[in-house]
């Protein structure tokens, strides 16, 4: 199925400029992030790891929607706490980074692991102006991303589906199927007796 772009900077872009040395995003985004990189460095990341609950009520304060018992470390790095969605039970260790642009929705118990890599957005590298182009992005309940694996822009991830370690999704992975390698292919199904809890 074909990504639907979320954002395209080149809406934003001034024609008269030079698009290689403008901003792909409003001023007032760019003050938003500014203020959230200054309290994820004073209030976020030198917070103790069980902080669970302060860490999540600094992210609400963001804009996040965050379901109970929701265990984002102290190491995670999130681009906009404003677009990300998790339910509950979400667990994303520290090391892994949420580039979010556009909206990420994370389903029930679904786990980050350290290192990962879930990448919201690209370039249009066809269009002369070489736009960002954000894609809306969603990792199903009970799913599993494992440690210093990457999901590339707009690709879903199913229902109790894992991408192993290092492995690299560039299209959407089927739900309770386990993914390894670069590209990830299936290896194997998975129990979704794993989400009877």
């Amino acid at each position: 199925m074909p990504r639907t772009t979320e954002y395209n900077a080149a809406d934003h872009i001034e024609q008269t400029a030079d698009a290689y040395t403008q901003p792909a995003f409003s001023r007032g985004n760019r003050l938003r992030r500014m203020l959230w990189n200054l309290a994820w460095w004073l209030l976020y990341r030198p917070s103790p790891r069980p902080a669970h609950a302060w860490r999540a009520a600094v992210l609400r304060l963001f804009g996040a929607k965050l379901g109970p018992h929701c265990h984002l470390y102290p190491g995670v790095r999130i681009w906009a706490p404003w677009n990300l969605e998790c339910a509950d039970h979400v667990a994303v260790a520290d090391g892994a980074e949420l580039y979010n642009p556009a909206p990420l929705t994370i389903g029930s118990h679904a786990i980050i692991s350290q290192g990962a890599y879930l990448c919201g957005a690209t370039h249009d590298y066809n269009d002369p102006r070489f736009p960002l182009i954000a894609y809306r992005m969603s990792v199903g309940a009970f799913a599993w991303i494992c440690a210093r694996a990457s999901v590339l822009p707009g690709v879903k991830v199913g229902e109790g589906a894992v991408l192993g370690l290092g492995g690299v999704a560039n299209r959407d992975l089927a739900p309770w199927t386990v993914y390894f390698g670069n590209p990830a292919q299936s290896v194997r199904e998975r129990n979704p007796g794993a989400a009877n809890l």
